[in-house]
């Protein structure tokens, strides 16, 4: 792991610097988290701005209309956008960390030419289409069914926990072309326009009240064959650089969030006196080197995506698998912090601590990151 940073990286961190101190006090206040049309118009814009400035898909290949930079860089962005406090891809998450990602590595120079370019600009928003009702967890048990008749494939079944499909014009959708076939294939991966008939959208609210989820039932609904990305039938291994994606780096950013809340949380305790309770201290400071430590992890992870060709690795699962759980013991603390003020619904730590609920089931619940670490890094036997 290389943990030096060239002339060149030093001197984009520095020009990245300068850019955000200059945009950042021009944008307009942050929407309601109940406005969703409102978050897109915002999100969108932030894209656009990044998209003007030469920001935007900044690690993609130059061919998918990124600009190429390296691993180390994207790193760097990522670490300098949070620090400023600039916002997050919001509606543009499926769009710029799963769908772009996974079209730039395996869809077609036309799939490129048609979906890239407005990902990039924040035009078109995705939601994700892979859980369903009864595979969540165990993903190759879906059964949304796409029967190939001529030109279209014509889907039927439903999906959940489809992140911004309220919002979203595109959705990312799993599958499955062949139903005789073993469960981990037999499965495609296809490109669904949302306002396609038969498509409809459930929003669902979770504990946090936010409706960034959505049920979605598909009833009959037409998708050009054309919009499938990868071959037929090989939607697993397409799956799985999405998801390589997904646990890659997309919660980079989140990490430079929690210590900044760490560095919050002791200022607060000195304040309101629970700085002398010597568990706490030792409690914080044993998270602050947790935090540290997932750090580093995130700078090996990306030395190894760079001398790998840029798609991140299997190393993306531990990184995601004790993050999850030091996300939950951040805001435990957070709530220990406060005392009577975690009960008040209107804290921003008192949201975020629902919301770290949901850390160990999303983006691959705990349980199947172990057997990925297990199995494809430790070599041991599948289970039976």
């Amino acid at each position: 792991m290389d943990l030096t940073f060239t002339e060149e990286e030093q001197a984009f961190r520095a020009r990245l610097r300068t850019w955000l101190a200059d945009v950042l006090p021009k944008l307009p206040p942050k929407p309601a988290a109940t406005d969703w049309p409102g978050r897109r118009r915002h999100d969108a814009a932030w894209q656009r701005m990044l998209y003007d400035a030469g920001y935007a898909g900044l690690h993609w290949p130059v061919d998918a209309g990124g600009r190429g930079a390296t691993p180390t860089q994207h790193l760097i962005f990522l670490e300098e956008t949070e620090k400023a406090g600039a916002p997050y891809v919001g509606a543009n998450f499926v769009g710029l960390l799963h769908a772009g990602p996974t079209i730039a590595a395996e869809g077609t120079a036309a799939q490129r030419a048609r979906w890239l370019p407005p990902i990039l600009r924040g035009d078109e928003i995705w939601c994700q289409g892979f859980s369903e009702p009864d595979a969540g967890s165990d993903l190759a048990a879906l059964r949304t069914r796409a029967v190939r008749d001529g030109d279209a494939y014509v889907v039927t079944g439903s999906k959940i926990w489809t992140s911004h499909a309220e919002v979203a014009d595109w959705c990312e959708l799993l599958v499955r072309t062949d139903p005789e076939a073993p469960r981990h294939r037999g499965i495609s991966w296809l490109a669904m326009p949302m306002d396609a008939p038969g498509v409809t959208v459930r929003p669902l609210r979770t504990l946090a009240g936010s409706t960034e989820f959505a049920e979605v039932f598909l009833d009959e609904v037409r998708v050009p064959v054309d919009h499938r990305i990868g071959a037929e039938h090989d939607g697993w291994r397409v799956t799985m650089v999405t998801l390589s994606f997904e646990r890659g780096t997309a919660f980079v950013g989140e990490v430079v969030a929690c210590r900044r809340v760490l560095a919050e949380l002791a200022r607060t305790a000195r304040a309101n006196g629970r700085w002398d309770d010597a568990v706490l201290r030792r409690r914080l400071g044993r998270l602050n080197v947790e935090f540290a430590a997932l750090w580093r992890l995130t700078q090996w992870n990306v030395s190894e995506a760079q001398s790998t060709g840029g798609v991140p690795g299997t190393g993306g699962s531990v990184f995601k698998l004790r993050y999850s759980h030091a996300r939950q013991e951040l805001y435990d603390a957070a709530a220990e912090v406060l005392g009577g003020q975690a009960l008040d619904a209107a804290h921003p730590w008192v949201a975020d601590r629902l919301s770290a609920l949901s850390y160990t089931i999303a983006a691959g619940t705990s349980q199947i990151q172990r057997n990925i670490v297990a199995e494809r890094i430790l070599g041991l036997p599948k289970g039976r």
